[in-house]
């Protein structure tokens, strides 16, 4: 191969990836769009009050029965402290990040679909858990709340989040298996 025909064959993977890179910002700005259209609709009241805010009381009165947590709206409260798990601080961001990467990477739309659900449960759990520790942070050390609320709980949804579609990528990338050679 030349050196021109190399290059020309390097600029159209390139070309791809920055399609993709720009579909996906396109897609996740869209994305967050249409949730900041969706304030205070059932799709709101669901995600936030039924999903997270519920079952992380749920967990919270599992893991300490003696303290009488409970579910209001968009409100953990209990005496001593509670939370309000506000809009932007409930964890669709990830679940907007992980969709768009899974709408621009190439993929059987069968496997996209099972990465959304996987993934959708999956930041679900990570969201739940992490309002379960906001939650106790708050009540012990309005330090550690501030640190884990605005860097480190939305940095480990981020990167735990990538890890699952890196996996899943890797799980659903589609090959052709390679035919024997002719003897």
């Amino acid at each position: 191969m030349s050196a021109s025909e190399d290059a020309v064959s390097q600029r159209v993977p390139m070309r791809s990836l920055a399609f993709r890179a720009i579909a996906f910002v396109l897609l996740f700005m869209a994305l967050q769009a249409g949730w900041e259209a969706a304030r205070g609709s059932w799709l709101e009241r669901l995600w936030v009050h039924h999903l997270t805010v519920q079952s992380a009381t749920q967990v919270i009165t599992v893991l300490t029965p003696e303290v009488p947590a409970v579910a209001k709206g968009p409100r953990i409260s209990a005496p001593g402290g509670g939370i309000n798990v506000l809009f932007g601080c409930e964890g669709t961001d990830v679940v907007f990040m992980l969709t768009a990467a899974l709408l621009v990477f190439p993929m059987a739309w069968r496997q996209r679909l099972g990465g959304w659900l996987a993934g959708l449960a999956w930041v679900l759990v990570l969201n739940v858990l992490r309002i379960v520790a906001l939650f106790y942070a708050y009540r012990s050390d309005p330090g550690l709340f501030d640190l884990l609320h605005t860097a480190a709980a939305p940095l480990v949804m981020v990167v735990l989040t990538g890890l699952f579609f890196h996996v899943w990528l890797a799980r659903s990338t589609t090959a052709p298996p390679s035919a024997p050679s002719a003897a």
